[in-house]
């Protein structure tokens, strides 16, 4: 019924082993990192929003004027606003994955 072979159980168990360290470790560092304080993710949260925000708005106005300047069954509002979030989701996972390759940690990676 088990199909596991006998050097198999020692192989989950370092694996295991080597998850809960890298976990341990990743603690730690953040523990006696004190660049990133309260302030610091406060000011990311900000940047995400920010980043989300302006291309979101900027889609809009563009749509808005897009809908006024010529006839269409189409609304390039709401189309600007798709594209505009698509675009600023993107923007915000970069500024993320930057953001977790200065730390050195690998949880935007």
């Amino acid at each position: 019924m088990d199909d596991r072979q006998p050097g198999d159980h020692k192989q989950t168990e370092a694996e295991f082993s080597r998850r809960v360290a890298d976990k341990e470790q990743r603690k730690l560092r953040g523990r006696q990192d004190k660049k990133q304080s309260v302030w610091f993710g406060l000011g990311l949260f900000g940047l995400v929003g920010w980043s989300v925000t302006i291309p979101t708005l900027a889609g809009i106005a563009l749509g808005v004027w897009a809908d006024r300047t010529w006839e269409s069954r189409y609304s390039w509002t709401l189309m600007g606003l798709f594209i505009g979030v698509i675009l600023g989701c993107l923007q915000a996972w970069y500024w993320l994955k930057q953001e977790g390759q200065k730390g050195g940690s690998n949880l935007y990676r």
